[in-house]
């Protein structure tokens, strides 16, 4: 990436001066921070432009008699997820240790191919629900219809176990309350929302950086139940409120803390509504996405917004498999992929060993 951090800082320098003369913008989408993953820069032999266009490799493995499987992440240089890719977008270079340079290596001839990553892959969105009783009071309804869109947007049909939704819920209690635990059914996840009702809470105070720490080692965890079981794992926080932390239990600086020491394929997303948020502190805890509503009218559209996000996110993650021609005896053998998508480009480089290797990879 030689040219991405000037790409970067002008990218960056824009966004303040459009942000300077539209004090009402209500959107803030986080700048990608260019990683790679596993992967690292293509060799310069191959003589590619600066990436446009972001791989970041989250796991890969070899399956006999020759496939080579890379799970990866695509986004752009602003850190929007891309989705909707397919295996002739991508081509696929090999170096040997007789090469010089790269070889391309043939989509067709080598099977290349998107597959489903269903068994190698789950995504899990927590959303986190403000229920004090400024919400109770005033809004529970038109926050159950923007949730209710909400999942019917996020969740995938047909249902599938590698996507699931835990829906969670806070007031002035020391308390993550769980109102429905992870499920892939779009019908009892909007049951339970439908089941919320005015007298749910008993703490009018608002948790809120309780509940932003408890979400963080709620998504850590299932992170670590999915590596446990040879899955890779990400997740969405998605956590809405109309105020300002009151209970005082836990510092900003911890929830922040929290936020930004998280698993980086841990995304967050905030919702505000009204006059009494703390903007700024949202922006900072929803990192990967933030959207405010001025008023409850508007909810159900921000809600929108951030579940097209969140919809993005989820399925910007690949599982891309191909069949080498290298063969036992070539040892360690490096590996480059690049992607063309709308007149952009982004490619990584990685290694493989073919140790074991044979014919006949389908």
């Amino acid at each position: 990436m030689k040219n991405v951090f000037a790409y970067l800082s002008f990218t960056l320098f824009t966004i303040l001066l459009i942000s300077c003369g539209n004090a009402d913008d209500d959107v803030n989408f986080d700048i990608n921070q260019g990683e790679l993953g596993q992967g690292k820069e293509p060799d310069n032999c191959l003589g590619f432009e600066s990436n446009e266009l972001l791989l970041s490799i989250q796991d890969q493995f070899t399956t006999l008699p020759g496939k080579v499987s890379i799970l990866f992440k695509v986004s752009d240089l602003l850190g929007n997820p891309i989705s909707g890719l397919t295996a002739n977008q991508f081509t696929i270079y090999e170096q040997g240790r007789n090469d010089d340079c790269f070889n391309t290596i043939s989509s067709s001839e080598s099977f290349a191919r998107i597959s489903s990553n269903s068994q190698v892959f789950s995504n899990n969105t927590l959303l986190v629900l403000d229920l004090s009783n400024s919400v109770l009071e005033s809004s529970l309804e038109e926050l159950k219809a923007a949730s209710t869109s909400f999942i019917n947007n996020v969740m995938p049909g047909p249902e599938t176990n590698s996507f699931k939704m835990a829906i969670y819920w806070f007031d002035g209690e020391d308390e993550l309350h769980l109102l429905n635990d992870l499920s892939s059914s779009t019908t009892e996840l909007t049951a339970a929302i439908d089941g919320i009702t005015a007298d749910i809470s008993s703490d009018p105070s608002t948790d809120l950086y309780g509940a932003v720490i408890k979400s963080v080692d709620v998504a850590e965890n299932l992170l670590q139940e999915s590596n446990q079981a040879s899955i890779i794992g990400a997740a969405s926080i998605v956590l809405f409120t109309d105020g300002t932390d009151q209970a005082s239990r836990f510092t900003k600086d911890a929830a922040l803390k929290a936020v930004d020491q998280a698993d980086r394929n841990i995304s967050f997303f905030t919702i505000g509504l009204g006059a009494e948020i703390d903007a700024d502190v949202l922006d900072e805890i929803g990192k990967t996405a933030s959207v405010f509503a001025n008023n409850k009218e508007e909810l159900e559209t921000t809600f929108t917004q951030i579940s097209q996000r969140v919809s993005e996110q989820a399925n910007s993650f690949y599982l891309f498999e191909y069949c080498t021609p290298k063969r036992d005896g070539s040892g360690d053998n490096n590996l480059v992929i690049q992607l063309t998508e709308g007149g952009l480009q982004g490619a990584v480089q990685t290694k493989f060993s073919a140790n074991g290797f044979t014919g006949g990879c389908e």
